[in-house]
């Protein structure tokens, strides 16, 4: 495949993830009001790891990995999967899924200077003005939803929100730099599998399995999105996309994602832009 090709299909592969991931905080509010976001993490990351296991099993994936890099693969785990999801539906408590797919845009300006400082890659003029209108955006979306001063509507959730785009930007970068010698899809599900049991005694903390019989037929769906296509797919076709392409440039996509959560916070929460 050539170098062309190569860096379309991965052009694509981070597209499919950030308009899942654009989705996600709109599935993610839907079954809130439900589910504690601890047991909603919980049943994610089950669905996502099943997922996976039956799609390397059907594939004929090797499960087996050197003792060498269950570090690695715990690192991505936790800050990928774990820390990353547990502020974002945190986050979701407080704030509209809207809100939350907009603030995503400070994730490529925090990539952008991670890479640039542990990558050694380029800045850019098209990465320069991504950035300034990535903070003009936020800000302006901040202060019309609310009509207050920016200082006025920030609040816990804003502030969550903002730290998981920080934690994305040093996960991203080091799924780029450790160079896990194995399939993007097996790194996702020790990823996935390792969120599993992590969040695992949070649901039995919170003895979640209790509401899920109040689960209807389209919030089950709702959860059956974010397990197999947020936390199973779009991480792995992430991973796939940073195999060829720069980290900066992979984040970039992200800016495509609050159009994603608009759209479907419109037709599936009807939200509104303006309040």
């Amino acid at each position: 495949m050539t170098s062309n090709r190569l860096k379309f299909t991965a052009s694509m592969y981070a597209m499919m993830s950030i308009s899942f991931w654009g989705v996600s905080f709109v599935s993610t509010k839907a079954v809130l009001g439900i589910l504690d976001p601890y047991s909603l993490l919980v049943i994610r990351f089950g669905i996502g790891a099943l997922f996976l296991f039956l799609l390397l099993l059907m594939q004929r994936y090797s499960l087996l990995v050197s003792i060498k890099y269950i570090p690695h693969l715990m690192i991505l785990g936790i800050l990928g999967v774990f820390v990353h999801q547990l502020l974002q539906a945190t986050a979701l408590l407080t704030i509209d899924a809207s809100s939350a797919g907009w603030l995503i845009s400070f994730s490529p300006i925090f990539t952008v200077i991670l890479s640039i400082l542990f990558l050694h890659e380029k800045m850019s003029i098209m990465k320069s003005i991504g950035m300034v209108l990535a903070i003009t955006g936020v800000i302006l979306v901040t202060t019309t939803r609310s009509g207050q001063s920016f200082q006025l509507s920030m609040n816990i959730g804003f502030l969550l929100m903002i730290l998981s785009t920080l934690n994305w930007a040093v996960y991203s970068v080091l799924l780029k730099s450790l160079k896990i010698p194995y399939p993007p899809i097996v790194v996702t599900f020790y990823m996935c599998l390792l969120g599993l049991i992590l969040t695992t005694p949070l649901i039995i903390r919170n003895r979640g399995w209790e509401t899920l019989s109040l689960l209807n037929h389209l919030e089950w769906a709702h959860l059956l999105f974010l397990g197999v296509f947020v936390s199973g797919i779009a991480y792995w076709y992430w991973a796939k996309a940073l195999e060829i392409l720069e980290a900066s440039k992979v984040s970039m996509f992200l800016y495509l994602e609050p159009i994603a959560t608009l759209i479907a916070a419109v037709l599936l929460l009807n939200e509104k832009f303006f309040s």
